[in-house]
């Protein structure tokens, strides 16, 4: 797959004890955006953080929180990223989306054929 030069970022902000139908959301997210062929997701777990409530979640030694940050990331084009977007608006009922240009530099598959 290539992607054109001009892309979209969209970050999903969400609590790592988000569920959807049993399963992490996180997972979810990145399954549904992996059946749809977009480019790729990543999921990052955070240290710290807080949303719209204001209740700080955090990472320490005595206290491991249960319910940590995760930022779900995809870079796609605009149309492979929209038809992520209903399933998100189902299901994220506690976070964040955000949707950014990027400038896309390289985006390759490591594999070369060994013939």
């Amino acid at each position: 797959m290539k992607l054109p030069e001009e892309g979209l970022l969209l970050r999903i902000f969400i609590g790592e004890a988000d569920r959807y139908k049993g399963k992490p959301l996180y997972e979810q997210i990145v399954l549904t955006a992996r059946g749809l062929h977009l480019a790729g997701a990543t999921v990052t777990r955070g240290i710290m953080g807080f949303g719209a409530a204001s209740r700080v979640h955090t990472a320490k030694l005595l206290r491991l929180s249960e319910d940590l940050p995760v930022v779900v990331e995809l870079v796609d084009t605009e149309e492979n990223l929209n038809k992520l977007l209903p399933f998100l608006d189902e299901v994220v009922s506690d976070g964040l989306i955000t949707l950014e240009k990027v400038r896309v530099i390289k985006y390759r598959h490591g594999n070369k054929d060994t013939m």
